[in-house]
């Protein structure tokens, strides 16, 4: 009867999940190589292949499709297992900037919760400046934030050096359209933009203002995801994140001649101090810098 290691079936759920054995290895503290091995161990266990890889890509193999739901269902019976000795449940409650979430955050939650099933994440999407207000009204225990290079400043007037702050990574921001999309002859530029306030809008509008490029609002967005549609209609074009974009849509801003945009920094404020929450925190936090 073959015995198997539940490090190396977990291992595998996780890369099945995100697509990737080094943001596998982000969630599970580790390194790459050492979930490759873990995988390879468990395929050579089980006698099949679980994934084809290439050097751009990671799926499942047909055998590794077959084994998934019996592999999520023996974690979880072990995750059940231990619940039955008492283990505390906890809660977290995190903000996330729409600017930086980004299509994986879906199988990155569900393998956090896999990952340390006790833990309870409340999550709230939305715009940077409402979040970091939230998080100082203490209505948050942590908020991973985008901030401009002025935002930075003032946040470190605010605070007096942003003493709960961590910088995650810097990201550009581009110009984004349809790969189809041209703007209008003697026209201002249309815009698709999110509704105030918003750092990201603000620089966007402030580099135009400077290369005295007009512009009007063509779509307004209550958040990226209907930003992005407009992006997708052929609408407009719109200073994002190429994280957020939806596909299909280029960077046209060398293209048209659009004026340069700032690099973003995306920064973490946490006062989680209990470890395990705060190792979930953390790896949220270097698979989000992942991408």
């Amino acid at each position: 009867m073959k015995v198997l290691d539940l490090d190396a079936v977990r291992a595998f759920v996780h890369v099945a999940d995100l697509r990737s054995f080094t943001r596998a290895a982000d969630l599970l503290g580790t390194t790459q190589s050492a979930v490759s091995l873990k995988v390879k161990r468990l395929e050579a266990h089980l006698g099949k292949p679980l994934f084809e890889r290439t050097p751009r890509s990671v799926r499942l193999s047909p055998a590794g499709g077959a084994f998934l739901d019996a592999a999520r269902e023996l974690l979880q019976a072990h995750d059940r297992a231990l619940g039955a000795l008492g283990t505390e449940r906890r809660r977290i409650k995190i903000g996330l900037s729409e600017h930086v979430a980004g299509p994986n955050l879906a199988p990155l939650v569900a393998s956090l919760h896999r990952h340390d099933p006790s833990l309870v994440i409340e999550m709230h999407l939305g715009s940077s400046a409402p979040l970091v207000a939230q998080y100082d009204e203490r209505r948050l225990d942590a908020v991973i934030v985008r901030h401009e290079p002025d935002e930075v400043a003032a946040r470190m007037a605010q605070t007096g050096g942003m003493s709960d702050g961590e910088a995650l990574f810097v990201e550009p921001l581009v110009w984004l359209a349809a790969s189809d999309w041209a703007p209008p002859a003697d026209a201002p530029l249309p815009l698709a933009v999110l509704s105030g306030p918003c750092g990201v809008r603000t620089a966007a509008l402030r580099a135009l203002e400077r290369a005295s490029i007009e512009w009007e609002e063509a779509f307004v967005g209550g958040g990226i995801a209907a930003v992005g549609a407009a992006l997708s209609a052929g609408l407009a074009v719109s200073a994002l994140a190429r994280r957020v974009a939806p596909s299909g849509v280029v960077d046209v801003g060398e293209k048209f001649g659009l004026p340069p945009l700032p690099e973003s920094h995306v920064v973490m404020y946490s006062r989680v101090r209990e470890p395990r929450s705060a190792d979930a925190l953390r790896t949220l936090a270097k698979s989000l810098a992942r991408g």
